[in-house]
């Protein structure tokens, strides 16, 4: 008789494992990270395998790749996301496990993907067992800005700001250095180096002239590095510090942001972390094209003109742009509050 917890139990332990394995990929660009486990019947490993970036092997068939001839027959596959059903660089994932013989096939999540996505169905139709969602919360949440980019069809795009609890990103003069303290600063540049892109209008690169990198405690380079993207019609300067950065600047006028993030598409960037100043952060919030804010707050009060956003098109409190907040914490004496749009 068999003991359908006991089967639940060890297929959530598989997903997990899954999912650690994912975690070994590149986590920016155009491709998932993606982890497979292959087990027997009594539920014992097999094999296990990761998609290690573009042009290399998909995670199922890393993992396949493990295996003698024949050996994966009459198996599960667990998988972070469903099968892929294209020929791209590689060809489908879908029909490798069917010619492989397996069983039963178990993924996280569904494959939103308009050229990638069908793979469920390739293998009902060849008689394989499919399950999909196993552990879908915690797969959506590993997938995070992978997710949203192919689903929205244009990376995802995050706000930050940091400013005094009255809301100024600067003192009257203009000065702003610095409003938070070195924890919530390295937290900035940790999440600049998990980005594609840092992006900033021209005003604060001929009033800051930023180096536009991602540093360590001690200012080395990480390595990671976000390429800059500046915005705006004014000429920046051949001396500009963000020229010395490891990643060649794009420019963009700015005129049209819907268009900039769809060129930003085409590129593979699926995510894009705002800077400042003020100005281009406003006009993306007004555009309705920010998926995330990063809120730094530090106990201070500055007061005068220099406010984080500035007009975003809210002209009466009914219009005001509500938002959820995704986590809230303590940087030393700063609190970082994350906030995402409310969904309908």
């Amino acid at each position: 008789m068999t003991n359908n917890a006991a089967v639940d139990g060890g297929l959530q332990s598989a997903m997990r494992r899954a999912l650690e394995l994912a975690a070994h990929g590149p986590a920016t660009g155009v491709n998932p990270r993606v982890g497979c486990v292959v087990v027997n019947p009594a539920g014992e490993i097999l094999a296990e395998g990761w998609h290690r970036g573009a042009g290399t092997r998909h995670a199922e068939v890393d993992a396949l790749a493990q295996l003698a001839p024949d050996a994966a027959h009459g198996s599960t596959v667990v998988v972070t996301l469903e099968p892929c059903n294209h020929v791209g660089r590689t060809g489908p994932c879908a029909q490798a496990l069917i010619e492989a013989g397996v069983a039963r096939v178990v993924y996280s999540v569904t494959d939103p993907g308009e050229h990638s996505c069908g793979g469920a169905e390739r293998l009902r139709a060849a008689g394989i067992d499919v399950q999909g969602g196993l552990l879908a919360d915690v797969g959506e949440a590993f997938l995070g800005d992978w997710l949203s980019a192919a689903r929205l069809g244009r990376p995802f795009v995050t706000v930050k700001w940091a400013s005094s609890l009255d809301g100024r990103a600067a003192a009257a003069d203009g000065s702003s250095r610095w409003i938070t303290g070195a924890e919530a600063r390295l937290d900035v540049h940790r999440r600049r180096s998990a980005s594609d892109t840092i992006l900033v209008g021209t005003g604060t690169v001929l009033a800051d002239d930023p180096a536009l990198t991602a540093r360590d405690a001690d200012g080395g380079l990480l390595a990671r590095q976000p390429v800059p993207v500046v915005v705006g019609r004014r000429e920046v300067p051949a001396s500009a510090a963000l020229f010395a950065h490891p990643q060649q600047p794009l420019f963009f006028d700015g005129l049209d942001l819907s268009a900039l993030l769809a060129d930003l598409h085409t590129r593979a960037v699926r995510s894009v972390f705002i800077e400042g100043g003020p100005t281009v952060a406003s006009a993306f919030v007004a555009a309705g094209l920010v998926d995330e804010y990063l809120a730094y707050l530090a106990p201070t009060l500055i007061g005068g003109p220099r406010l984080a956003i500035t007009d975003i098109g809210v002209a009466t409190i009914g219009e005001q742009r509500r938002l959820s907040i995704h986590s809230l914490d303590r940087l030393g004496d700063d609190v970082l509050i994350v906030a995402r749009p409310l969904t309908p």
